[in-house]
């Protein structure tokens, strides 16, 4: 049983950054792969990046490469996405997701956040 909270969403405008949270809890979290997902309206879910607890198997989607960043602390049990030079097009909530495969599908992950809104504006 694993739970996932985001924070961190929120209005920006083009160019600029946002930092999103994902704290995890439950006995069994740190068996997981922490990945971050994205859905606008009419869209599918679509894959965002991915970390093991460890700091390894980071894996970036090509629409937000070279310009995010997806970090770990153990410490705080918290999964970081950091989000720069924005665009209209990364307008989505945002999820949180654990998975024993976590490889870049939706079906590979097992428990999932509530979501958090990024609103990027012109």
């Amino acid at each position: 049983q694993v739970q996932l909270v985001e924070s961190g969403g929120g209005l920006v405008q083009a160019g600029g950054s946002l930092r999103l949270s994902c704290a995890a809890s439950g006995r069994t979290f740190s068996r997981y792969v922490m990945g971050w997902f994205r859905q606008a309206p009419g869209k599918e879910r679509e894959f965002v990046a991915r970390i093991h607890w460890s700091g390894g198997n980071i894996q970036y989607a090509d629409s937000v490469k070279g310009r995010s960043t997806i970090s770990r602390d153990n410490a705080k049990n918290t999964v970081y996405l950091q989000m720069n030079s924005l665009n209209p097009t990364d307008t989505a909530v945002y999820y949180c997701a654990a998975g024993a495969m976590g490889r870049t599908t939706v079906a590979t992950y097992d428990y999932w956040g509530q979501g958090t809104q990024v609103t990027v504006s012109a």
